[in-house]
């Protein structure tokens, strides 16, 4: 196996990737494209060789690329030109001779036709653009992040209900861990060329079966409490979020009712062989019991 070089690798899902696949394989083995190398300087005292490369400076990527077998093209931010950034570095991917690009889009169920603002129509360009590049490609759509639920529904959910906008959709949230391991499985196995991965969670809820869940974690009702759209968006920029990241953090959490992110599969359990963090797992860690049932359990000393 050549070299794998995996993008953004300051970035949170690009460090994960390296850090996952430096328990695998010898640093030797390993890249990491960053903008600033500076700011991976411990992986690079792991012996990951870390090079410098901006999404859009095209000759950087190509120097970047060079002795590159596989890659794992990180997804550029929102709010930035992202079909320029990766038109670059697919192109920049093939005249260096990269064999194999691996992508990580945006899970979308193309029958509804939501838009996700900032991302969903860029990463439509973006697979076609591979697809048609004569690359081999393996696209894996990720789903919401369990890393970033209490953006979804507040840090005040016991305090205030789950607030959201309505709708019976689901999602089945999954760990940047889990996905990384996901991300790792395919730059480092056959038998993934030119598929394309929605990678989940292992268990899909709505807002209304998380609020159900987060009363049980609590010992009391959290109740489920669908909201306008716009209320949504106004509590968050009252909250002092600029505008524009309100905006696209509301179309997310309401594209999450709507049915975006309804469909479920098992590649990701597949990919990595263990059965992914649930949403049930992670809020029980990360929202731990403050009502009475704890305060009762504080009290005999439990």
């Amino acid at each position: 196996m050549g070299k794998l070089l995996v993008t953004g690798a300051t970035g949170n899902l690009g460090r994960l990737t390296l850090e996952i696949l430096l328990e695998r394989l010898p640093a030797e083995q390993l890249a990491g494209l960053s903008r600033t190398p500076e700011r991976a300087a411990d992986l690079a005292e792991r012996g990951v060789d870390i090079r410098q490369g901006d999404y859009f400076d095209y000759v950087s990527l190509i120097k970047a690329f060079e002795g590159v077998d596989r890659l794992l093209l990180v997804s550029a931010q929102a709010f930035t030109d992202r079909n320029m950034q990766h038109y670059n570095a697919i192109t920049a991917a093939k005249h260096a001779g990269v064999e194999h690009v691996i992508y990580t889009s945006i899970q979308r169920d193309e029958e509804l036709g939501i838009n996700q603002v900032g991302v969903t129509e860029s990463d439509v360009f973006t697979e076609q653009t591979l697809r048609a590049s004569g690359l081999t490609y393996t696209i894996l759509r990720n789903p919401m992040y369990l890393d970033q639920f209490e953006g979804y529904i507040g840090a005040d959910a016991y305090e205030k209900g789950v607030r959201v906008p309505p709708g019976d959709g689901t999602m089945a949230p999954a760990l940047l861990r889990d996905l990384a391991a996901g991300n790792a499985a395919v730059l480092t196995e056959d038998g993934h060329e030119n598929k394309t991965y929605t990678l989940n969670g292992s268990e899909a809820a709505s807002y209304r079966d998380i609020a159900a869940v987060l009363s049980e974690i609590h010992g009391t009702t959290v109740p489920y409490l669908p909201v306008a759209v716009e209320e949504y968006l106004e509590s968050h920029v009252e909250k002092g979020l600029p505008r524009p990241v309100a905006e696209f953090l509301t179309a997310w959490v309401a594209g999450v009712g709507l049915g975006s992110f309804s469909k479920s599969t098992d590649d990701l359990e597949r990919l990595i062989g263990y059965r992914p963090t649930s949403y049930r797992e992670f809020l029980e860690k990360n929202y731990p019991a403050v009502g009475p049932r704890a305060k009762d359990a504080a009290a005999s000393g439990a």
